[in-house]
């Protein structure tokens, strides 16, 4: 094949319904026999199965969310090895390095699962305790952002 003898896709023309038997799709025009979608004008809503109990409402609701919940975003410690000694690491920076994934608003914690080597001052909203004591082992410091 080469660029000389490529064709596009072949058009589907647009399908006519209702133009006699010979064209595959007179008589009823696709609709099957009968009932409530052959008729004109009929729709029912999305998850209408036909007024048996629906699917939705059959099986029970289970959980709970809170409306006082607060959600995080975690980053462990080996992620905040790729800022250079020194720095200051803020939720911006990690997600500008694509380490906090989600929206601008979603506050950030920062997890002590791993080790970390080098001095940082860490902002976050929230620290585990374990990842508090190892920061503050390897010489940075723990910021609490409001």
């Amino acid at each position: 094949m080469d660029l000389h003898n490529l064709h596009g896709a072949p058009r589907q023309r647009r399908k006519r319904v209702g133009r006699g038997h010979r064209s595959g799709m007179g008589k009823t025009s696709t609709r099957g026999h009968k009932g409530q979608m052959a008729r004109a004008g009929a729709s029912h809503k999305p998850l209408f199965e036909g007024g048996q109990m629906p699917l939705v409402r059959r099986i029970p609701k289970r959980g709970f969310t809170s409306n006082f919940g607060t959600e995080y975003v975690t980053v462990n410690l080996p992620a905040l090895a790729r800022f250079e000694e020194g720095a200051e690491v803020t939720p911006d920076r990690l997600r500008a390095a694509r380490l906090a994934r989600g929206p601008k608003g979603t506050r950030v914690k920062i997890l002590g699962r791993g080790e970390i080597d080098r001095k940082l001052t860490v902002r976050a909203h929230a620290f585990s305790a374990s990842a508090r004591a190892k920061i503050e082992a390897a010489g940075g410091t723990c910021d609490v952002i409001s």
